[in-house]
């Protein structure tokens, strides 16, 4: 029976306190692994040379074995259609996070892209939409 693991950001993790200190720990580790990867852009396959990848946030389950990772593209808007390719990639950059890190389990990789930004754009827009700021200057 296959469920889907995650179906987003506010699904992770069944603990209302929030993800542990571990698994902060461990998801910052294969953050600063996998940023580094990226920045190097050392990958055989054609979809993901030169393009420049951030890794906004990585996000573990409780039991580490299994990280989303958040990535967005820089100065393109366009990293759903990156995905597949970065889930082809996954075997090569897990085994670059068994080179960095020692861990009992290396954890399977899941790949999304992160919206956060363009949402915040998005919002920054509507902020400095004339009425808005017409409403804003009547409050001071």
């Amino acid at each position: 029976m296959n469920k889907p693991l995650f179906t987003g950001k506010s699904s992770l993790g069944k603990n209302p306190k929030g993800p542990s200190q571990r698994q902060l720990r461990v998801a910052e580790e294969v953050r600063h692994v996998l940023s580094d990867v990226f920045a190097r852009t050392e990958f055989r396959n054609p979809e993901l040379r030169d393009k420049r990848l951030t890794v906004t946030e990585v996000r573990m389950t409780p039991d580490l074995r299994n990280a989303i990772i958040y990535v967005v593209r820089l100065g393109a808007s366009n990293v759903e259609e990156l995905l597949p390719a970065l889930r082809k990639a996954a075997p090569y950059l897990r085994s670059q996070l068994s080179q960095k890190l020692s861990l009992k389990f290396l954890p399977e990789l899941r790949f999304q892209a992160d919206t956060g930004l363009d949402y915040a754009a998005k919002i920054d827009v509507l902020l400095h939409q004339p009425e808005v700021l017409r409403d804003l200057d009547k409050e001071d």
